[in-house]
């Protein structure tokens, strides 16, 4: 199981920390979607590693496979699956602080059902 944790409190640590929370809240997001989805995708200090060699192109990529991810938890809890990829590829575009609260939020919905 994974921990559940406040959207507004990493929104809030990501703003004062210039940033560096968010990181530590991306690996925290890659390893908490690989639970959710029973997958061993690539862990969450790679996925950083990744995104920070590749100048955050590598981020596109992840922001999307966690939508991917998050649709397989919720078809095999039962519940409707959205396309979660595209959108969180969009918001990951326009702010990736953005996209970390959505994609937490939906982890904490997963993790109450």
């Amino acid at each position: 199981m994974w921990k559940q944790r406040s959207v507004a409190l990493g929104l809030v640590f990501s703003i004062i920390t210039c940033g560096i929370y968010g990181l530590y809240w991306m690996v925290c997001l890659t390893e908490d979607t690989n639970t959710a989805a029973g997958e061993t995708g690539t862990s969450g200090v790679m996925a950083l590693i990744f995104t920070i060699i590749t100048c955050g192109i590598y981020g596109l990529y992840w922001a999307y496979r966690c939508g991917e991810k998050l649709d397989k938890a919720k078809t095999v809890r039962g519940i409707p699956a959205s396309n979660g990829g595209v959108l969180y590829l969009i918001l990951y575009i326009f702010g990736g602080v953005i996209a970390y609260a959505l994609i937490q939020h939906e982890l904490n919905k997963l993790a109450e059902a």
